[in-house]
């Protein structure tokens, strides 16, 4: 039963993805980006729909920005359900956008690329971030760096906070877990942490029964000339607190 589910939902997902493929490749082009972003929104809620995967969010997405979204890292589901809840423009590591179709996807959703391993790249990308920030956008951060179990939170690096510090933008602390629709408890179906590989967690993912993407939106603050690892630690503990609430 779990594998015919799996399958179904894998041929779903599939075509879903083609179907993003095609709407970057002939509509895009013609669209606005408040269009762009509305599309994103709605492709994002339509793939978690097509994995089983229930929306749920708590307290307020931002209207509008300026604003950084700075959240806990668990899966590669996280960058959808975010979407879904509110598009942002994410930042990530240089290499996804070398990802087989998903890596088209992601830059078509306004992407922003960093080299971790480049200190240069690193002071590039904060200035990038600040002017986003200063022409009003939405942008979103994974402050630990890389994937956690869902369980313990890793620590925050403060070095892509300091583009909202310089902007002097607000930053909303945002908590994320999954949830197994039938029992309430939280699922680590859609974990991708340590040596697993990609395709064992997209596959742990469709077996398992049905999910629930919790998005938990704190209470934006802006920085008010806090030190940035004061105000980084800061930012911990609240997401900390709304992952488990």
């Amino acid at each position: 039963m779990k594998s015919l589910r799996a399958i179904w939902r894998l041929l779903r997902l599939l075509g879903h993805i083609a179907k993003g493929l095609g709407i970057v490749a002939l509509r895009f082009p013609g669209l606005s980006p408040d269009q762009q972003h509305a599309r994103v929104q709605v492709w994002s809620l339509q793939l978690l729909a097509h994995l089983g995967i229930s929306l749920r969010i708590q307290g307020q997405p931002p209207l509008i920005g300026p604003v950084m979204l700075v959240a806990n890292h668990i899966s590669w589901l996280d960058i959808p359900v975010m979407h879904a809840a509110r598009h942002c423009r994410f930042v990530s590591k240089s290499d996804v956008q070398g990802w087989p179709l998903i890596g088209t996807l992601a830059t078509a959703a306004g992407t922003l690329y960093i080299e971790r391993s480049s200190r240069r790249d690193a002071l590039r990308m904060v200035r990038s971030m600040q002017e986003a920030l200063e022409r009003g956008e939405v942008l979103a951060v994974f402050p630990e760096g890389t994937t956690g179990d869902g369980r313990e939170m890793l620590p925050f690096h403060a070095n892509l906070i300091q583009a909202a510090v310089a902007a002097n933008a607000p930053v909303q602390p945002v908590g994320l877990r999954f949830v197994d629709r039938a029992t309430g408890i939280t699922s680590f179906a859609p974990s991708y942490i340590g040596d697993e590989t990609l395709v064992g967690s997209i596959w742990r993912t469709l077996s398992a029964p049905a999910i629930e993407a919790v998005v938990h939106y704190g209470d934006p603050e802006l920085p008010a000339g806090r030190d940035r690892r004061v105000f980084t630690q800061h930012l911990q503990t609240v997401v900390d607190h709304l992952r488990r609430s």
